[in-house]
């Protein structure tokens, strides 16, 4: 009897050991060894926050590295690649370089990019048409307006955009986290932005409605212009990536508030837009490797009863 009780003390000993293996929680993983490259490797800039504000700090790997352990509900700054396209004095030849932050996540490496104009110029997958004319019909999409597809007035409008700026004004991704799921494999990265982004997209919808003769069109034109200056539309700027072997483009037309604000404009990251990518599951997950902690634990109990079987043996 009694070396039944204690076979079930030690089995249950060792359940609970196997149960808190079984149900420990998921981690996230971080990038980590950061470093800032491309063509255009001095270009970035990097803000931390102080209170509810983001503020520009000195470009040293130790701010980046801080800054880029945030997650959704707490993102903690970050680091803008290819800081100058928003500038007058951003020339076509500025264009085709880039600016990259590259690390490694879960044992990968990935590398983080701005845009050029070969990225927005050139045929995207099997679409039949450029990423800037695929990007920018989901834009329009994502935010209510699909009707202007394919029609002559979104034509028009994505004319203005692409000659106007539009394309460098969406290449430079301000980066706030990269963190991964160590059980899912999911990478998630944070783009901060505009909250409202309608700013940013009227102005070139207004360039498009002033080049109009008086017309039905530009009648028609007019009365989308005051639904797109009542209307909050939504829209990120755009990252590219490598990761095990695959490039591609992230972005969203869906953001959170961030509850932070540029300290010099007020309106720039209030929006935290979350891109995501099916990454590798982490190595380290896929083995059930008990914690040092619990393999003591079981060891104490096992060993507890050994005792206690050799004291009564000598009695």
């Amino acid at each position: 009897m009694k070396k039944t009780i204690h076979a079930i003390v030690i089995g249950s000993a060792v359940a609970m050991g196997v149960s808190a293996i079984a149900t420990s929680p998921a981690q996230a993983g971080s990038l980590t060894g950061v470093t800032i490259g491309g063509t255009a490797y001095t270009d970035y800039l990097v803000y931390d926050v102080k209170g509810t504000s983001t503020v520009s700090v000195d470009k040293k790997t130790a701010n980046i590295t801080k800054i880029l352990e945030g997650n959704a509900a707490n993102p903690t700054g970050n680091v803008e690649l290819r800081a100058s396209t928003e500038k007058s004095t951003f020339t076509a030849n500025d264009f085709t370089q880039n600016t990259t932050l590259s690390g490694t996540i879960g044992g990968e490496a990935i590398t983080l990019s701005s845009l050029t104009a070969s990225d927005w110029t050139s045929l995207y997958k099997d679409t039949g048409k450029s990423f800037g004319e695929y990007w920018f019909n989901q834009a329009l999409t994502a935010n209510g307006f699909s009707s202007l597809v394919g029609t002559s007035i979104g034509t028009g409008f994505f004319n203005a955009f692409k000659n106007n700026g539009g394309f460098q004004r969406f290449s430079d991704p301000n980066i706030s986290y990269v963190n991964q799921d160590d059980q899912t494999g999911l990478v998630s990265i944070g783009l901060a932005g505009h909250l409202n982004a309608t700013p940013l997209l009227l102005p070139y919808f207004n360039l498009y409605v002033n080049s109009l003769p008086n017309s039905p069109t530009k009648t028609i034109a007019k009365n989308l212009q005051t639904q797109l200056e009542n209307k909050k539309m939504q829209a990120s700027e755009i990252v590219k990536y490598t990761y095990n072997g695959k490039t591609d483009y992230l972005f969203s037309f869906f953001a959170t508030e961030s509850g932070l604000k540029e300290t010099t404009d007020g309106i720039s990251h209030s929006g935290n837009y979350e891109v995501t990518f099916q990454g590798l599951v982490p190595i380290k997950t896929s083995q059930a490797v008990p914690e040092p902690s619990i393999v003591l634990g079981l060891l104490g109990v096992a060993g507890m009863f050994t005792v206690q079987r050799k004291s009564k043996k000598g009695i």
